[in-house]
């Protein structure tokens, strides 16, 4: 018998050693194919890169220091919207999530009408709507209406992570809270959403990174972010891979940091 458990144990071991073997193998070849793929594709079309063309289009250094380029003046402005979009669509979605599970027959209506409102309609209308709508009548610029409808949108899909969230706490708990004399707002603080916060981050950085993404929608308005300023340069140099596969990994960076940060802050939540 502890023969056997202990080559059921080896097994397991062997096991788990062997599967990220396996998966860097399979990723390896995927990543040589796809490298194949792409220099056949590119010798057939007979494309002349110009990658030295590209650094001044990030920074340059001069006695001065460094300046940055367009590219990366359009990278800033693109933080600048994500990150603003990101801390409203999350209080955004926290409300309606709490809205949605109130009592209030007319708050759960509002505030479904809204998720239904903004979940079937496209982002790119959306945008147009608050800037070329109500942008005149509220005196919203190109920004806060960037901010607006990226926030409304994302807020949406957060609010159902957020009630999903709080739905996985166990009924048993809040009754319990509310036996101690609790009220609402302190049993939501103490015992739900702490708990509601472990289940949800994992969702809400996809939806994160779903925004970052999204924000390039802005530049049909005429905002400079990283997506306009590359359609600026390709439009003067003709550039058009060199400046599309520098955005692309500029993108990569920033969402691969986040959802880098995001797993470190959800093992120090598992930890404590």
């Amino acid at each position: 018998m502890a023969d056997a458990r202990l080559s059921r144990a080896a097994t397991i071991v062997a096991a788990r050693y062997r599967a990220p073997i396996i998966d860097t193998i399979r990723f390896s070849l995927l990543l040589v194919l796809l490298g194949w793929l792409l220099s056949k594709s590119f010798a057939t079309l007979g494309y002349n890169w110009q990658w030295h063309r590209v650094k001044p289009f990030l920074f340059t250094i001069s006695d001065a220091g460094i300046t940055p380029g367009p590219l990366l003046y359009g990278l800033g402005v693109t933080l600048q919207i994500s990150a603003l979009s990101m801390i409203f669509s999350f209080l955004i979605g926290m409300f309606i999530a709490l809205l949605r599970l109130s009592g209030s027959p007319v708050g759960q209506l509002l505030a479904r009408g809204y998720l239904e409102v903004i979940r079937n309609t496209p982002l790119l209308i959306q945008i147009f709507f608050i800037y070329f709508v109500l942008g005149p009548v509220f005196g919203l610029g190109r920004f806060p209406a960037a901010v607006l409808a990226l926030s409304l949108f994302e807020g949406a899909y957060a609010s159902e992570i957020f009630r999903s969230g709080i739905l996985s706490v166990e009924k048993g708990q809040l009754e319990a809270a509310a036996s101690l004399g609790l009220k609402q707002h302190l049993i939501y603080r103490f015992i739900i959403l702490p708990q509601a916060i472990r289940v949800v981050l994992p969702p809400l950085t996809s939806q994160a990174i779903s925004l970052i993404k999204d924000s390039a929608l802005v530049s049909t308005i005429a905002i400079y972010d990283l997506t306009m300023q590359a359609q600026a340069l390709i439009s003067e140099t003709f550039l058009t891979f060199e400046v599309w596969f520098t955005v692309a990994i500029l993108y990569l960076v920033i969402t691969v940091t986040l959802s880098f940060l995001v797993a470190f802050l959800e093992s120090r939540l598992k930890i404590s």
